[in-house]
């Protein structure tokens, strides 16, 4: 069964999540960027949501973690949440 690992960093504005997105391409750490800025609990631990397989996860989440390029930010995703930048940090088929 596939699982993957990865983080993200959740906001309710596309637009701060765009920005955030840009300053983590021009540099800056993901896990500090998720300790200041995600809304989701998990932002404490740098955004990390462990290990998990397809359907744990909303729909949207899943499409991008099973399916996009591991060790890039993808985003802004939408989702019943707000908007996810996320960070697939490893996959397994």
């Amino acid at each position: 069964m596939a699982k993957a690992a990865a983080r993200h960093i959740l906001m309710e504005a596309k637009e701060a999540c765009e920005d955030i997105k840009k300053q983590i391409e021009e540099g800056s750490d993901f896990a500090e960027m998720a300790k200041a800025h995600s809304q989701c609990p998990s932002g404490q631990s740098g955004g990390d949501l462990g290990i998990f397989s397809p359907g744990q996860m909303v729909q949207e989440f899943d499409t991008v973690v099973f399916n996009d390029e591991i060790g890039k930010v993808h985003g802004p995703v939408q989702t019943q949440f707000g908007y996810h930048l996320i960070e697939i940090t490893m996959r397994e088929e």
